[in-house]
Formats: C-alpha cells, structure tokens, sequence
C-alpha cells in the first residue's frame, strides 16, 4: 500500500506496511529534522544520506555522514540530523515495526 502524506516540513512517508515503513527526508541549510532529539519508543531506523552532508546525533553521539554513508537508529534511542553541509541533504529511511500511522 502506496501512504504518502508529509508529516513535518521536508519529511514524507512513502511506504507503510504491517512490518515497515520507508520514508524520505530533505533538509535546507542549517535545518535540523527537530529541535531536540526524537525518539521512536519501539521503531528501528536505517537512514541513508542521497544527497548532501548531515551531522547525525544518536543518544549523545555525534557522526559525520557524507552522501551513501548509512547509520542505524535503535529502537528507543534519541536522535537527531542536522544538514552540515554547503548544500541541502536528502535522506531515506526505512522503520521497523512502522514508526507513523
């Protein structure tokens, strides 16, 4: 089942099933995905940069990303990206179990 709404400036859902849910996100110069770290209580996240850099925050951590770089977000853990570099950044996601209904 095709679910493509946006769920914030610059994210949107592409794909949810019962097991998974993919999901795009752009950031402008100097946007971060949230003021403050997020959390998905129950979610994993793999996000994949497509374009541009991004500097990731994972549960206190800080990791440079450059395009084709992947990180894991566990379940639980907060974080936060932030677009580090000259150029927008583009990323894709997939959750498991799904993170928005």
């Amino acid at each position: 089942m095709t679910n493509v709404y946006s769920a914030g400036k610059g994210f949107k859902i592409l794909e949810t099933t019962r097991r998974s849910q993919s999901a795009s996100m752009t950031l402008e110069l100097g946007e971060s995905s949230s003021q403050k770290p997020n959390t998905h209580p129950e979610s994993d996240q793999v996000l994949i940069v497509l374009e541009g850099k991004l500097t990731a925050e994972i549960s206190g951590k800080r990791t440079e990303m450059n395009k084709g770089d992947a990180i894991t977000v566990p379940a639980g853990a907060p974080h936060k990206f932030t677009n580090a570099g000259s150029e927008r950044a583009v990323t894709f996601s997939v959750y498991s179990p799904p993170a928005y209904c």
